[in-house]
């Protein structure tokens, strides 16, 4: 058995705007990290090769997939298919997000 203490979890190094993202289990099928988001920063990210799943623990934001808004906080889940655009943005509260990888993403990534 794999368990983790989620509310332990502390993504570093964080990058200047205080972005965070550590992967903390992986699999053959599946990989799963935190990523931090503080109020007010920006997010980066390009697409990546794998379907994602977020699942946001806490905070508040909106995040763009494709050409479509939709207000995240704390208890949102929103997929994401391999290779389409998408960002969080408009972070009005500090976000703590859940990212399942499948397949598993084999290279840290600034996310």
């Amino acid at each position: 058995m794999k368990g983790h203490e989620i509310p332990d979890l502390d993504p570093q190094p964080r990058d200047a705007e205080g972005h965070g993202y550590v992967d903390f289990l992986a699999s053959e099928r599946l990989s799963v990290g935190l990523a931090v988001w503080p109020a007010g920063s920006a997010d980066h990210q390009q697409p990546h090769r794998e379907d994602e799943v977020y699942y946001v623990i806490s905070g508040r934001g909106v995040i763009r997939v494709a050409d479509e808004d939709r207000p995240v906080r704390a208890g949102s889940l929103v997929f994401v298919g391999a290779g389409v655009e998408h960002r969080f943005h408009d972070i009005e509260e500090d976000l703590r997000v859940l990212v399942f990888w499948a397949p598993p993403h084999a290279v840290p990534r600034h996310h």
